[in-house]
């Protein structure tokens, strides 16, 4: 607690003085996917978002093994209590995981993945062999449901016989689900929770909508366009208006008053129906307080190139891990004005106004 309150007054006083190293390297192992979700930029093909560029608007396809060797050799050298986060775009068919995983097991530095697990079952006991800290699994609901949302038939199975082959190789693995609430998943959310029962989860998850319109992205570019140019994302087949919040309301109250073996929570927490209605059909109000992770994590995609916190941010050329050691891209002059804007403006751009980051 002490710690992390001097953080909060370094941030606040001298963010662009920042005396604490990042917490999270996230890395964009490869620019591919093998599903097409409904909800985001890549699995719409809305290509020219900040987003969708960020995760595959760069060459080559995968991080060549050179490369994530020297990410995993700079944060031994600079950042040795960071994590590595392998989170896009999807790492389980990086053809470098196994490697690099090992690698960075000999190093001692902590991994983790965030995936779709459609190849997890192929991929468990490399995973589990790498010592792998944290297993974070992304999927969208009960099997029908979520095939539906991720456009494959099977994706909802070939996930669950994923865990299961986890759990049977590591019964201590910590694997957290986390679910996007969507409109095609309001009213299923209970049965999603019901199914994982007898599952030996660290967490699950439930996610707001991430999503910026583009009446939020034109307000904050009148603003901020030549520093920090905002474009709409995770909008192009979603209707917030097909969105039942009465039902969804009910249904996170009922959830909340479950007993569980595993961890409930919801990102961001909301307090009340009428706060709900505001974070969906009033996105341009700010209800964060502020960026969480641009004092604590930076993304390094398969170029070698970085920007701040992670795919969701602006897209920022802090540098380049060929020519730049992680210690001078984590105190690069572009990261600490950017810092700095942030705090000036009460810790959020408008464009930031639903992004993951700002609970």
């Amino acid at each position: 607690m002490i710690l992390k309150s001097f953080k909060r007054i370094n941030q606040e006083l001298s963010p662009k003085n920042y005396f604490f190293g990042p917490e999270w390297i996230v890395l964009g192992v490869n620019n591919v996917c093998n599903l097409h979700c409904k909800m985001c930029d890549v699995g719409t093909k809305t290509l020219e978002t900040n987003f969708a560029q960020n995760l595959i608007g760069t060459h080559p396809l995968n991080m060549p093994l050179d490369l994530i060797k020297k990410v995993i050799d700079q944060v031994a050298i600079h950042y040795p209590k960071a994590k590595l986060g392998y989170a896009f775009t999807e790492p389980l068919v990086y053809p470098h995981l196994e490697t690099s995983l090992q690698y960075a097991k000999e190093k001692n530095i902590k991994t983790t993945i965030t995936t779709n697990a459609l190849t997890l079952k192929q991929n468990a006991k490399r995973l589990v062999d790498a010592n792998l800290g944290e297993l974070y699994i992304s999927l969208d609901g009960p099997e029908e449901i979520h095939n539906k949302i991720r456009g494959h038939k099977k994706s909802f199975q070939k996930a669950i016989e994923g865990i299961e082959d986890i759990f049977k190789l590591n019964p201590k693995q910590p694997v957290s689900v986390f679910c996007v609430i969507t409109e095609w998943n309001i009213g299923y959310l209970k049965e999603f929770i019901a199914f994982f029962k007898d599952f030996p989860l660290k967490e699950i998850g439930f996610m707001h909508t991430n999503f910026t319109p583009q009446s939020v992205a034109d307000n904050h570019n009148l603003i901020w366009k030549t520093k920090y140019k905002a474009t709409a994302s995770n909008i192009d087949e979603i209707n917030i208006d097909n969105y039942n919040l009465e039902l969804l309301w009910n249904e996170i109250q009922e959830i909340k008053n479950e007993k569980t073996s595993f961890k409930v929570i919801f990102s961001p927490e909301i307090s009340s129906k009428d706060k709900l209605i505001e974070f969906y059909h009033n996105p341009e109000k700010i209800i964060g307080k502020r960026c969480n992770d641009v004092f604590s994590n930076i993304m390094i995609k398969s170029d070698g190139s970085v920007i701040p916190s992670h795919g969701r941010c602006y897209n920022l050329n802090l540098g380049n891990i060929y020519n730049n050691s992680l210690k001078e891209i984590w105190n690069t002059n572009v990261l600490k004005e950017f810092r700095s804007d942030l705090i000036k403006n009460n810790g959020l751009l408008p464009a930031c106004s639903r992004c993951c980051s700002a609970f």
